[in-house]
């Protein structure tokens, strides 16, 4: 597991396995979001598959596929809803993090400065500078 923290109550994740679940409760997470669909590659568990062994370890889940590159309002909100709504610190996690930490930066920016949110995603080690214009409109929207 490769967990980048982007704030106190947010961390995200590369693609995790149920029986990783042990490993994020003993690290203290309380919630999981995944923001992978299901059926991406042949390898890849099932949301259901997760969400069982979550909640076996006393965790929260919350399924919230993003499909590569579409950041829909209505995703967007579920995501801003779940991190208000779960349990923290919370840990989401998609193939490779970066649509995590995408979702992350578009609901964070309706409240936050996109520079910022931007500065953290960069020390998380993801790269969405070119997303500060579309963070800075969601700001001022």
């Amino acid at each position: 597991m490769h967990i980048r923290k982007l704030t106190d109550q947010v961390s995200v994740s590369p693609q995790i396995l149920p029986g990783e679940m042990a490993d994020l409760e003993a690290a203290g997470f309380r919630s999981v979001i995944n923001n992978r669909p299901d059926g991406e590659v042949d390898d890849q568990p099932s949301s259901s598959e997760m969400a069982q062994a979550a909640a076996a370890h006393g965790l929260a889940y919350r399924d919230i596929p993003v499909v590569p590159g579409r950041y829909d309002p209505d995703v967007i909100d579920a995501m801003a809803q779940a991190l208000q709504e779960m349990p923290a610190p919370v840990l989401a996690f998609c193939r490779t993090g970066t649509r995590s930490t995408t979702l992350w930066a578009l609901q964070a920016a309706r409240e936050g400065e996109a520079e910022a949110i931007v500065k953290a995603a960069g020390e998380a080690g993801y790269d969405i500078a070119a997303l500060a214009p579309r963070l800075r409109a969601m700001r001022h929207a």
